[in-house]
């Protein structure tokens, strides 16, 4: 009943239904909680979003887009890991930019360790820059990395997303891994 109720408004939001997305995000909640919690694992222990507030900060953002038309379920959760992506991003530049000094107050040094490391942002960074290099030459094997490793979604679920075989997301996977780890030193196998 629950999948039927979420693909009913998944459908009313492709056509345009403004309420659509405030009716689907109570169903889908905890699921995109725990979404979350598996991209801030990611991220450094001292990092200052919880995942509450990554989740309320993506909604944020997708209900401020002119238009959002999920194909299904699956779908909807890659676009939402999108939206907790640039969240990420854009707080590890806030942070970059706090350090540099544009913030007004000053903020004693044995107090900075709460907030995301320098590295842990620098790296988030230089991701998300090489991941936008990367969707510039090739555009699917970006949604692939953003897929598998934003969104956690399966060989099988990325594939259907993309109305691609598995064989296709498997080799844009390895592609896109080998790319990004000339690009910014990503060390370690692809984890398939």
């Amino acid at each position: 009943m629950l999948d039927a109720t979420i693909t009913h408004w998944l459908a009313r939001l492709r056509e345009g239904d403004p309420d659509a997305l405030d009716r689907i995000l109570p169903l889908v909640y905890e699921e995109l909680r725990s979404l979350a919690r598996a991209q801030l694992r990611r991220e450094d222990a001292g990092h200052t979003l919880g995942a509450t507030a990554l989740v309320h900060e993506a909604y944020l953002r997708l209900a401020d887009r002119e238009k959002l038309s999920p194909a299904d379920r699956r779908h909807f959760f890659a676009i939402a890991a999108q939206a907790m992506r640039r969240v990420l991003v854009d707080h590890a530049r806030g942070r970059k930019r706090v350090k540099r000094g544009s913030g007004r107050l000053a903020v004693p040094l044995d107090e900075v360790q709460e907030f995301i490391s320098d590295e842990a942002a620098d790296e988030l960074l230089a991701l998300d820059e090489a991941l936008d290099r990367l969707a510039q030459a090739n555009p699917r094997a970006a949604h692939v990395v953003e897929y598998r490793f934003f969104a956690g979604l399966t060989l099988d679920e990325t594939a259907a997303i993309l109305g691609v075989s598995m064989k296709t997301v498997q080799r844009d996977w390895l592609l896109a891994h080998a790319w990004l780890r000339r690009e910014i030193g990503l060390a370690g196998p692809p984890v398939i």
